[in-house]
């Protein structure tokens, strides 16, 4: 794996856990904004589409980078808009590039050849 794929995987992990927190924050302020009079959706929902936009942008640089399956792709996106998916995506991404990396030295060091 080469440098930019990895910073590509990186820049999606460090995205995923964060929007999924927002998204879930976003939830709870709407049940608080029918139920009370706290009314943080505006601010939430902001910051949730922040991060949100940015998880999409860094998932196709990602998808461009590392050359997934559609389905493969379609997994990652999916998770993007389920409350907790963030989380699903952080761990899954982490050992995809955790196993990059031992290919990747494995290979360096002649333990296993190129295919």
């Amino acid at each position: 794996m080469d440098l930019k794929t990895a910073s590509a995987l990186r820049r999606l992990r460090l995205v995923s856990a964060p929007e999924a927190v927002s998204f879930l924050l976003l939830l709870v302020c709407s049940v608080l904004k029918r139920t009370t009079d706290f009314n943080a959706v505006p601010v939430m929902g902001m910051v949730h589409g922040v991060l949100f936009v940015l998880y999409v942008i860094f998932w196709a640089d990602a998808w461009n980078r590392t050359k997934w399956s559609l389905k493969t792709a379609a997994l990652y996106f999916v998770l993007s808009v389920l409350p907790a998916g963030g989380f699903f995506a952080d761990r899954k991404l982490r050992r995809e590039s955790e196993d990059a990396v031992i290919a990747s030295r494995a290979q360096r060091e002649g333990v296993v050849k190129a295919s």
